[in-house]
């Protein structure tokens, strides 16, 4: 029997042309069921595989159910159509291509920036409207200027090349990349973004769109820019505060901005971002060349086709169903090694070179190179897309220049299993341990030097101190006052009277005001709020 492939978006020849040539693999192609939802769910239930761009959306309900259903490819880089949990709930395979539209994305970016310093849209509109006014129309040169790069991923990376080809200097910031592998590139590598800001003549975006990521050029980042400065987004909308950058605009702190992409496509026709006569604007035409167009099918049906007949999985954004009986075997370590990632990730160390991570006990004997991959996953968490899970997550740490390496060790420890990851940042090595209270219960047990035991879930607030009389009534106080209630804390130390940590376990999310007011405290010497899942909570990934 055939594999029957499903093509709902409209896909280039050549990739349709790749898909019917594979024999066992019949082709389907209905563009019509992207508009149709029970269709499309009706239609699914007599596939094995389906090719896709943006217009299909395979939500959970269309996902729920398919149990014929093994493998979508996404003809592109965003999967924000596609529910990838609900995906592999289902045991179905979720792939995209990501380097099928790089170069025509960082050709936007370059035709942007000319086009911005050079008022080329205005001058055009100007000559058509039977002007000829070249004075006010003098731009820019970018020979000698600072372009500064936030995301040095595939696109990133393509745009410094190219700028450097116009002779620019290029800075650039990643939360993972390192400072060799940006070298390499040509590219001076700012291990924190707040540093960037001051450097650049020009800003371009080339980071995904998180919870961390929303709004990064915020009206603070502005206020740290050079004046007559101008910025570039060809990556997501939303990565701009756009009240903010009106105000720099009006204000002329911001020269100009050319702008590709919104968070609401098409954006309203009152869009003031899109109606201000210093912005360039384009519809999302980043990855609108023949060439990608191309690419990008034919890179899709490629992942189809080697993943039906030959079982080959490649740049899948979530893991393959695992056998049932390893699953619950190792639930518990998996769990603990993603939320050591989780926890690394948000410690705010500077750029991270290198982490080790060593198992003890039971965890030693487990699957470790799993349990790698899973704190890899959760270390990049947020980062990156949503997309980084246990198939992904150390090639691309690969990719950026992290090395990540395991140990195991026979040596006894003070507890039955545990795992330790020890990540080296350009500042400083900074070390965090966990063990597992019964089968599934992760625990954090140190931090550093200090020997703790905390339950390694939700907010955790941890703070650096000096072990002194009445801090612990300060803090329960002070947060007691502005609503948040501790579920638990405990402080590790070496001796009475010395530096010591403390982790709270809180039961909400506080407010900034309580985490400033926490840190203002003579002996309190620095705070960190770090935001872990509930209690069991798994990401999709891992079949939770």
């Amino acid at each position: 029997m055939a594999y029957r492939v499903l093509v709902t978006d409209k896909l280039s020849e050549e990739g349709l042309a790749l898909l019917r040539a594979e024999e066992g693999v019949e082709v389907v192609v209905d563009t019509k069921l992207a508009k149709d939802p029970a269709a499309l769910k009706a239609a699914l239930k007599d596939a094995d595989g389906i090719a896709i761009r943006s217009g299909t959306k395979l939500t959970a309900d269309v996902l729920e159910g398919q149990t014929r259903l093994k493998a979508i490819a996404r003809a592109g880089v965003g999967i924000d159509n596609v529910d990838v949990p609900a995906a592999t709930k289902q045991g179905v395979v979720v792939m995209n291509t990501p380097g099928g539209n790089t170069v025509s994305t960082a050709e936007q970016t370059m035709t942007l920036i000319l086009a911005l310093s050079r008022n080329t849209a205005r001058a055009d509109a100007s000559l058509k409207a039977g002007k000829w006014d070249r004075n006010s129309l003098t731009g820019v040169q970018l020979e000698g200027k600072t372009l500064g790069i936030v995301g040095l991923g595939r696109v990133g990376m393509a745009v410094a090349k190219r700028a450097q080809g116009f002779d620019m200097k290029v800075v650039g910031y990643d939360p993972i990349l390192s400072a060799e592998k940006a070298a390499e590139q040509g590219v001076e590598f700012v291990p924190r973004l707040d540093d960037l800001w001051p450097q650049c003549d020009y800003v371009t975006l080339h980071t995904p769109l998180t919870p961390e990521t929303r709004g990064v050029v915020s009206a603070k980042a502005i206020a740290a820019m050079r004046p007559g400065v101008r910025i570039v987004n060809c990556a997501r909308g939303g990565l701009i505060d756009d009240a903010a950058l009106l105000e720099a605009l009006n204000s002329g702190k911001v020269a100009g901005a050319a702008i590709d992409v919104f968070e609401t496509e098409p954006p309203p026709a009152d869009d003031p971002i899109v109606a201000h006569p210093k912005v360039l604007v384009t519809p999302h035409l980043g990855a609108s060349t023949e060439e990608a167009q191309v690419n990008v099918a034919v890179e899709a049906a490629q992942l189809l086709c080697n993943y039906l007949l030959r079982g080959q999985v490649r740049s899948a954004v979530n893991a393959p169903t695992l056998d049932r009986a390893e699953m619950q075997a190792l639930r518990g370590h998996l769990e603990l090694a993603w939320r050591l990632g989780l926890l690394h990730a948000q410690m705010d160390r500077g750029a991270i070179s290198k982490a080790v991570l060593t198992y003890r006990g039971e965890a030693a004997n487990k699957n470790t190179k799993l349990l790698t991959a899973c704190f890899a996953a959760g270390l990049m968490e947020g980062l990156l897309t949503s997309g980084v899970n246990l198939v992904n997550a150390l090639p691309i740490t690969r990719e950026r220049g992290l090395v990540v390496e395991e140990k195991t060790t026979d040596a006894p420890g003070d507890f039955g299993t545990e795992i330790q990851a020890e990540v080296t940042t350009d500042k400083k090595a900074y070390t965090a341990a966990g063990t597992l209270f019964g089968k599934d219960h992760p625990r954090l047990v140190r931090l550093g030097s200090f020997q703790i035991d905390a339950q390694c879930d939700g907010p955790l607030l941890i703070f650096t101190h000096h072990d002194r009389p009445g801090l612990i009534g300060f803090l329960g106080t002070t947060l007691g006052n502005l609503g948040v209630n501790i579920a638990q804390m405990n402080v590790g130390r070496d001796k009475p009277g010395g530096e010591a940590i403390g982790v709270i376990n809180l039961d909400s999310v506080p407010s900034q005001e309580a985490v400033d007011a926490v840190a203002k405290h003579a002996d309190i010497l620095s705070v960190r709020l770090v935001k872990l899942p509930p209690a069991g909570e798994l990401p999709g990934w891992l079949g939770a």
